[in-house]
């Protein structure tokens, strides 16, 4: 006989953006649910990754269906949605730059940091409903869909519904698949040029480059992106082939003469983007996806959304847009089915359903990036970029 659960006890494992917007959509329908994140804090890490572009009826439907429209206008740049395509010699073959007077706002993907969509998210939901400081060491099922978390500081709880919103290396996806994410093939690091480096007068022609956008340059297996931040500094991401364990190396100094080692014979407006990389902002950033198409069957009481779903490398910029649609989609089911007081059977229904629409999407973009990728560092980079743009933006 079908059971009654009105408040499920609903754990998302990951205060990332597919994590933050299940959360926030859960929380908006009055469905109670607790936020668990292994980060100290929300400053943790502020400092890595650039921004993100935001898709009309991805990551920005995400926002507005939960009331976050004038918030995300608020720290958003529609001028950051400009791109630019180059060979290594630094001309630019593709250049798309829109009025913004007139142009439909459904064709905007305006930028945003994720340090300020983090926090205009975690402004919208109660503080004490997020939990810092929790790193899942184990999952413990009980036969009957529910399941005890442990955390490292001690912490237990018992849930009806797990959800994992942790990553790549998620501990909650092999719950429902053994897949697990792979190297891409692809190496090499991020740096960061300090606003007051990107603004000296020596710089003009690599600001004038990248622009309030992002600039794309690749060509014999090497890919170089320079990409504007709403501070104005310029965050810089140097990929090629290697080893999974290419070593960059410590010394700051060492790290860009081996990167600029790389990128041999690029435009000296294009290496300015590795010389001017600040000392203390250099990662190493190999590269990781999982294989296009991943499906489970449906297992009662836990699920999972984002990259523990669909780890796709940024050739396509959809990787954050694809979470926070499966976050928005996921939230809506289970918060649809608690406030019809579903049955226990009609909740996992629901959420089973939610994941088709997750299966269907996931596969779509990872195909896309894995295409997109192999035209970025094949033989046929830039031009056959700058011929995927145009298709895919409608131009002659």
């Amino acid at each position: 006989m079908a059971t009654t659960t009105s408040s499920p006890r609903i754990a998302i494992i990951g205060a990332g953006p597919s994590g933050l917007v299940l959360h926030l959509t859960l929380v908006k329908r009055g469905v109670p649910s607790t936020l668990y994140e292994r980060e100290a804090s929300p400053n943790a890490r502020i400092h890595l990754g650039g921004t993100l572009d935001l898709r009309w009826a991805y990551g920005q439907r995400a926002l507005y269906e939960n009331g976050l429209e004038a918030a995300f206008k608020a720290v958003s740049r529609p001028e950051g949605d400009e791109t630019r395509i180059c060979g290594k010699d630094g001309r630019v073959l593709l250049e798309l730059i829109g009025d913004r007077d007139i142009i439909n706002p459904e064709d905007i993907s305006p930028e945003v940091d994720r340090r300020a969509l983090r926090q205009i998210i975690l402004d919208a939901v109660p503080a004490d409903s997020v939990k810092w400081g929790h790193a899942l060491t184990s999952v413990t099922p009980h036969g009957d869909g529910t399941h005890t978390l442990s955390f490292a500081n001690g912490h237990t709880a018992v849930v009806d519904v797990l959800v994992g919103a942790d990553g790549g290396t998620s501990r909650i996806r092999p719950l429902v698949s053994p897949a697990q994410r792979y190297y891409a093939g692809i190496t090499g690091a991020e740096l960061v040029i300090p606003p007051d480096v990107v603004d000296r007068a020596d710089m003009a022609d690599a600001r004038a480059l990248v622009g309030a956008g992002t600039t794309y340059a690749m060509e014999g297996g090497n890919v170089l992106i320079g990409q504007r931040n709403s501070d104005g500094r310029v965050r810089t991401y140097a990929w090629f082939h290697g080893p999974e364990d290419w070593p960059l190396p410590a010394d700051p100094s060492e790290a860009r003469a081996v990167l600029l080692e790389k990128f041999e014979g690029w435009a000296p407006v294009l290496r300015k983007l590795i010389e001017h990389g600040a000392d203390d902002a250099i990662y190493h950033r190999p590269l990781y996806m999982l294989e296009p198409g991943l499906r489970w069957e449906h297992v009662d009481g836990v699920t999972i959304i984002g990259d523990a779903a669909h780890v796709m490398t940024p050739f396509a910029g959809m990787g954050a847009n694809v979470s926070m649609l499966d976050g928005l989609e996921m939230g809506l089911a289970i918060a649809e089915a608690v406030n019809a007081g579903a049955s226990k059977e009609e909740r996992e229904a629901a959420i089973k359903k939610a994941e088709e629409k997750l299966f269907e999407e996931g596969a779509k973009w990872t195909a896309v990036t894995a295409t997109n990728m192999k035209g970025a560092i094949g033989p046929d980079a830039p031009q056959c970029m700058v011929e995927l743009y145009k298709l895919m933006k409608g131009i002659p």
